[in-house]
């Protein structure tokens, strides 16, 4: 049977962090192949002269759901991908980089609190579906921009090899 089980799970140290650090998106079409194996993905093989923009943000500002939707009565399972970032300043060119990041289909690679990295949007692509831009009252308050991310994939987001973040960017 293809969908043996093959582990349990066993309770672990308590020493996971939430959040997220930083996001390297690239536009879907610009990705010509991903190696995978295991969960593992060893390689992404970026079209000549493309690379993945790196988008800092700042702590306890970003989050990354991914929800299993199953139907028990279609057979059918999939799992919904949700990218939350902040990104703090009104200013011209975030604003134009917002225009050309809503008019693509994108690919993300998630760097966690706990310093693992997850590929997002592998097959279907990450759109942006929500968003503001906004100032607040007190001047303590938020000026920027906050953006929704979300996709459908087959499979669960699979882990990136850390040795291959570098090469993202060249």
């Amino acid at each position: 049977m293809a969908c043996a089980l093959t582990q349990g799970y066993t309770l672990d140290c308590r020493e996971s962090l939430g959040g997220i650090k930083a996001v390297w998106l690239i536009a879907h079409a610009n990705v010509s192949s991903v190696t995978e194996a295991s969960g593992i993905v060893s390689a992404i093989t970026k079209a000549a002269g493309k690379v993945f923009y790196k988008y800092e943000l700042v702590k306890n500002t970003g989050a990354l759901t991914e929800t299993i939707t199953a139907s028990v009565e279609n057979g059918t399972v999939f799992y919904a991908q949700e990218l939350s970032v902040v990104l703090n300043k009104l200013q011209a060119n975030t604003r134009n980089e917002i225009l050309l990041l809503a008019k693509n289909t994108l690919m993300a690679v998630v760097q966690d609190a706990n310093d693992k990295y997850w590929l997002l949007g592998r097959y279907s692509g990450l759109d942006v579906t929500g968003g503001t831009s906004a100032t607040g009252t007190a001047q303590g308050d938020r000026n920027g921009y906050t953006l929704t991310f979300t996709g459908g994939e087959k499979e669960l987001s699979p882990e990136v090899a850390s040795g291959i973040i570098a090469g993202l960017v060249s």
